[in-house]
């Protein structure tokens, strides 16, 4: 990889409180959003286990992505953090202090807004310190099982991100795409309002392990052969959306800024963790050329 610039790094000019009921545990939970001094990165706590660490939101604490991403032990860790970080990173929040009284943040309507219309409240500090503007010296994808993710290098100093969702001819969900400069502005009005979304089948089976039995169709968007059931789409690619949503969180598990234009083929947390943890590895050797194309790198408790 290349630096390409730098910018002032960001934090909040005042901490912030979400409350609502998790996804997973269906339990109240509360998420503070704290400023922190300059080169603290995002990093989350957990206030439920007093003396416990806090978990640096880097690639390295990734320990699973089967349907989210986690962060750290399953005694002290925390799920589902990716709408979370989108928020933060959508908005280029750099320093923050993440505390949770549970394992998971609100999951709120299943999309990013509550998460950033409280930053947006809070307001931004800038700081002294600066953050890398970082691309690819050359195209670097990964790849598992029919799924691709790939940065392109930069052609300025932004990054565009592109979504192409294809479930396969028989699914509900149509074959759709979407596009966004990755701005605060264009994150906050075109992806942040877009809702987390699931096969009526995919939901069923969730329910039969215990996950989100609180949650009526209504609260998330669930689809079968007739669309969205007892909802309505905000975007009519909402799930494309969203999934650039994901990929905004998922990828601030780099730690720098990325320029470029990444595009995602089917890819989901696995697949979007490995690109952001090859893109660190590769930080660490600036201007050595990478390999076009890297094999996807299981490891434990990760899926494509």
């Amino acid at each position: 990889m290349r630096t390409l610039g730098y910018r002032s790094q960001r934090t909040l000019a005042n901490p912030v409180e979400v409350a609502g009921v998790g996804f997973i545990t269906g339990s109240q939970v509360r998420i503070r959003f704290a400023p922190a001094p300059e080169n603290h990165g995002l990093a989350f706590v957990r206030t439920d286990r007093p003396g416990s660490a806090a978990i640096p939101a880097l690639a390295g604490s990734v320990t699973d992505t089967r349907r989210r991403t986690t962060l750290g032990s399953a005694s002290e860790g925390v799920t589902l953090v990716e709408h979370a970080l989108a928020a933060l990173a959508g908005l280029r929040i750099d320093n923050c202090l993440i505390e949770l009284d549970g394992p998971e943040p609100p999951g709120l309507d299943g999309s990013a807004q509550d998460f950033v219309r409280a930053i947006e409240s809070a307001g931004v500090q800038n700081q002294s310190a600066r953050r890398p503007i970082r691309t690819v010296v050359r195209r670097t994808s990964v790849e598992h099982d029919g799924a691709t993710i790939t940065l392109h290098p930069a052609e300025d100093m932004n990054l565009r991100a592109s979504y192409i969702l294809d479930y396969g001819a028989l699914s509900p969900l149509p074959r759709q795409s979407a596009t966004i400069s990755v701005t605060p502005d264009s994150f906050s009005r075109d992806v942040a309002t877009c809702r987390t979304f699931l096969l009526e089948s995919e939901a069923d089976t969730l329910r039969a392990q215990g996950i989100g039995q609180h949650l009526s169709p209504s609260e998330v968007l669930v689809f079968n052969s007739r669309g969205p059931i007892g909802n309505r789409l905000r975007f009519g690619d909402e799930p494309a959306r969203h999934k650039l949503l994901d990929l905004v969180g998922d990828l601030a598990l780099c730690g720098f800024d990325l320029a470029g234009h990444v595009v995602a083929y089917r890819s989901g947390h696995g697949l979007n963790v490995e690109l952001a943890k090859t893109l660190s590895e590769q930080s660490q050797h600036e201007s050595e050329e990478a390999p076009s194309v890297l094999p996807f790198r299981r490891l434990n408790k990760i899926a494509a």
